[in-house]
C-alpha cells in the first residue's frame, strides 16, 4: 500500500514539476520579455545626452571609459530592439543613426550610435532580462515548489488510497477462523462504502462458516446412532471374520466422523501461542511413536525455541511422523536451524509420491491408493490438519520426493526471539 502512494504521489510531483519547469523554460527562453516603449524612450535620452557630451569633450569622455569607434559593433543584429530604438531615437527630436546587437551574455544589447564625426558610440545595455543570479533564484523557486506539491501529492494520494488501506488493513486482522473485526462505517462516501462492503463479506463468511461447523458436527452426531445399531446388529453376525470385517469398517467411519470434526476445529481453533522448545517436542513425539511399535529413528535435534499452542503442534508433528512411519516403512526426523527458522525434517523410505500428485497430498480424504484404505487405517485428514495447524503459527510445509527413494517433509517455523510476545 506505501508503494502504491508513494507512486501516486510521485507521479503528481513529477507532473507538477514537468508543468513549471516547461513554463518556466518558455518564460526564459521563448517567450523573451518585451521592450516597452517607456524603457526605450529613456534609454534612447540617455544615449542622445551621452553622445552630445561626447562631442564636447571627447578626451574627456574617453579617458571616462566611453568607447568610440569608427565601425558600428559587430555581432548578431537584434532587430527588433535596432527598430525600437531608432523610432524613440526619433521621438525624441535626434537624427542620429543606431544599431543594435545582442551582447555575449543573455538578453544584453550593445547599442551603437553614429556622432556628428562619422564615429560610432559604442554602449552596452542591460536589465533586458532577468536580474543576477536568477538560476540560483530559479532553483530556489523550483526547490520550494517540489517540497510544496510533495505535501500536497503525499496528501491526496492517501486519500485517494484510503479505501485500499482499509481493506489492506481489515485483510491483515484475519483470525485463524478466517473473520476480522467489524469495521466503523465512518468517514467520507467511499470510506462508508467500502467498510460496509467489508463487514458484509465477514458476516456472510462467519454465517458460512458457522452454518458448515453445525453441518459437520451435525452430520457427525447423527451418524452415531446408525452405527451404534450397526454395531449392535454385528454382535449376532456368528462368522467370526465376517463380523470382525463388520467392526472394522465401523471402526473406520467413527475415524472419518472424529476427524472431519478434529479438522473443522482446527480451522476455526483461536489458541494461544507460548514460547516451546521445538526439539524437546519432537523428542517426546519420537518415544511416543516408537512404543507403537512404528519405526522411527531420532536424529539432530538442535536446540530451538518456537512460539506455538504446545497441544496443537504436537498433534501436527504426531500426524506427520506418523504417516512417515506408517507409509514410509520407516522414518527419520531432526529438527535444526536455517535462517531464522526452526525446521523439523521427516524422511522416510517409502515409494513416495508421483510427482503430479504432490501437490495434493494435504487435501482432505486424500489417498494415493484407494486400494490402500483397507491395508493401513485412518480418515485420510491428518496431513490436512497438520496443514491447519502449522500454518496457523505462521509456518509452512514443502514435500518432495528424495533423490533416491522416499519422501520429505520439511516443516519451518519462525523462531522465537527473546523480546517476541
Amino acid at each position: 500500500m506505501k508503494s502504491l502512494v508513494f507512486r501516486i504521489a510521485a507521479l503528481l510531483v513529477a507532473a507538477i514539476v514537468f508543468v513549471v519547469i516547461l513554463s518556466t523554460v518558455a518564460a526564459f527562453f521563448v517567450l523573451r520579455p518585451p521592450i516597452s516603449e517607456d524603457f526605450s524612450r529613456v534609454e534612447a535620452r540617455k544615449l542622445e545626452l551621452l553622445a552630445t557630451l561626447v562631442e564636447r569633450d571627447r578626451t574627456a569622455a574617453i579617458s571616462a571609459g566611453a568607447v568610440i569607434r569608427p565601425q558600428p559593433n559587430d555581432g548578431e543584429a537584434d532587430t527588433e530592439f535596432s527598430t525600437v530604438m531608432s523610432e524613440s531615437l526619433k521621438r525624441i527630436g535626434s537624427s542620429r543613426s543606431s544599431s543594435v546587437v545582442r551582447g555575449d551574455e543573455s538578453w544584453t544589447a550593445i547599442v551603437s550610435l553614429q556622432l556628428a564625426d562619422g564615429n560610432w558610440l559604442i554602449a552596452p545595455l542591460r536589465g533586458l532580462g532577468p536580474p543576477p543570479g536568477e538560476w540560483k533564484r530559479l532553483l530556489t523557486w523550483l526547490a520550494l515548489i517540489i517540497v510544496g506539491s510533495a505535501f500536497i501529492a503525499v496528501f491526496a494520494a492517501t486519500k485517494i488510497t484510503r479505501p485500499l488501506q482499509l481493506i489492506e488493513n481489515a485483510m491483515a486482522d484475519v483470525g485463524a477462523d478466517g473473520m476480522f473485526a467489524h469495521i466503523p462505517e465512518t468517514g467520507n462516501r467511499e470510506l462508508r462504502a467500502t467498510a460496509q462492503a467489508l463487514n458484509r463479506l465477514s458476516t456472510r463468511l462467519r454465517a458460512a462458516t458457522e452454518s458448515r461447523m453445525r453441518l459437520v458436527a451435525a452430520a457427525g452426531h447423527d451418524l452415531r446412532t446408525p452405527m451404534t445399531r450397526m454395531r449392535l446388529r454385528a454382535e449376532f453376525i456368528e462368522d467370526d471374520a465376517e463380523r470382525g470385517k463388520w467392526f472394522a469398517d465401523l471402526e473406520e467411519l467413527d475415524s472419518i466422523a472424529d476427524s472431519a470434526i478434529r479438522l473443522v476445529r482446527e480451522e476455526v481453533g483461536a489458541s494461544k501461542p507460548e514460547k516451546l522448545r521445538l526439539d524437546t517436542a519432537v523428542g517426546k513425539i519420537i518415544s511416543e511413536v516408537s512404543a507403537l511399535d512404528l519405526k522411527v529413528k531420532q536424529g539432530s535435534l538442535e536446540t530451538i525455541t518456537v512460539y506455538a499452542d504446545p497441544l496443537a503442534l504436537t498433534r501436527a508433528l504426531r500426524n506427520l511422523i506418523i504417516n512417515a512411519a506408517t507409509h514410509g516403512e520407516a522414518a527419520m526426523v531432526t529438527v535444526e536451524r536455517q535462517a531464522g527458522k526452526a525446521l523439523v525434517r521427516i524422511e522416510d523410505s517409502g515409494p513416495g509420491v508421483p510427482p503430479d500428485l504432490l501437490g495434493q497430498i494435504f487435501e482432505p480424504f486424500f489417498r494415493i491408493d484407494i486400494a490402500r484404505r483397507k491395508a493401513i487405517p485412518g480418515a485420510g485428514l491428518g496431513l490436512a490438519i497438520a496443514k491447519e495447524i502449522i500454518e496457523r503459527f505462521n509456518g509452512g510445509i514443502t514435500v518432495r520426493n528424495r533423490v533416491a527413494r522416499g519422501l520429505e517433509v520439511v516443516v519451518a517455523l519462525p523462531e522465537a526471539s527473546d523480546d517476541a510476545p
